[in-house]
């Protein structure tokens, strides 16, 4: 098969996990589509094109810049520059939550963010790479760890390559190359209790030591997973500071209100013909039960929404829309909140 086939489907991008896929996605183009005023003018093949282009936008993740985002943008652009000139036990950051969270998504687009503002203060092009992104595999050892840096690079790591080879390997080219962040995800697969865990976390401390840049981590609970428990897990403990993220709520007055923004958001970035500004508002309440507060589940409840809008030509989100979408089981099957448990009181006396 090649690629005059007309049944060719081309591979998709490289992962992020890779030199090559971080550089394509930072560098993606993420201009919202213009509407055509002439859409229902143009011929069939023009129309078939204009509304690929648009599915296509809408399926990729439509970013919320929500307060534990811009928490977390601040904290380590304190951090980098605290790091600067700290030879060693340099501090980090762990994002930890529950799933569907926005921990990812959290982690990404801070990466994102300090590549493009090291491009804009560095635009000679050269060497340099700033961010590195990998995620941790399930069951990892200390070899797999450097060998998803290694990966990340573009460096062998089969044949003879022992763990040492690959670890001074992946040193030196990190500091050649400038690298001053590292982010590391799904940190939740390292079990303290296991020896292969134990020397899992060994290895990253050991490329702190050893690569002048700051680390972010970002696993689910990682708390009750047990990362902060025994010997090492103190030693994490003293030096990464951690940052929550969570559900939105929308008890109070001003959890609706911040409810409504995340939604009002996601509906400017919609490229819908016929629909009217402000119509999502009218079902907060209800997007907000469908996907119990997850930004990750309400972000797909509504581009879903909008691919029927534009497959179906109506060209505006109802309700028959959003009742269509299949959520994740987690957003549809959302755990019972146990009860508030009140103070107990003196004769009464609340």
């Amino acid at each position: 098969m090649n690629a005059n086939d007309p049944y060719f489907d081309p591979p998709p991008d490289e992962p992020v996990t890779t030199k090559e896929g971080w550089t394509n996605w930072v560098g993606r183009d993420r201009t919202a589509p213009m509407l055509r005023s002439d859409w229902c003018a143009v011929s069939a093949n023009e129309r078939a094109d204009y509304d690929e282009m648009r599915l296509d936008y809408h399926s990729d993740l439509i970013v919320v810049n929500t307060p534990t985002i811009q928490d977390i943008t601040k904290t380590v652009r304190r951090l980098l520059i605290l790091n600067r000139r700290q030879i060693s036990a340099r501090r980090g950051l762990i994002v930890t939550g529950a799933a569907g969270t926005g921990k990812t998504t959290a982690l990404t687009q801070l990466g994102l963010a300090h590549e493009l503002s090291t491009r804009r203060r560095n635009p000679v092009r050269g060497p340099r790479i700033p961010v590195v992104y990998i995620t941790v595999p399930p069951a990892a050892t200390a070899r797999m760890i450097a060998a998803e840096f290694a990966r990340f690079l573009g460096l062998p790591t089969g044949g003879r390559a022992n763990l040492t080879d690959i670890t001074n390997s992946v040193c030196a080219v990190l500091c050649d190359v400038g690298c001053d962040l590292v982010l590391v995800d799904e940190i939740h697969n390292i079990s303290l209790t296991t020896r292969s865990g134990a020397e899992v976390s060994d290895q990253l401390k050991y490329f702190s030591e050893r690569i002048p840049a700051t680390f972010v981590y970002a696993g689910i609970d990682v708390e009750r997973a047990g990362l902060f428990s025994g010997i090492r897990g103190r030693q994490i403990a003293s030096r990464f500071a951690t940052i929550p993220t969570r559900p939105f709520a929308y008890g109070s007055p001003q959890q609706r209100d911040h409810w409504r923004a995340v939604i009002l958001t996601l509906e400017q970035a919609l490229r819908l013909h016929n629909h009217r500004p402000g119509t999502l508002n009218r079902y907060g309440q209800y997007l907000y039960q469908r996907t119990d507060g997850m930004l990750g589940s309400v972000s797909h409840l509504i581009r879903g929404a909008a691919v029927d809008a534009i497959l179906d030509r109506t060209e505006k989100i109802t309700k028959a829309h959003l009742d269509a979408q299949r959520l994740d089981h987690a957003a549809d099957n959302p755990l019972p909140q146990p009860p508030v448990k009140r103070a107990r009181t003196r004769k009464g006396v609340a």
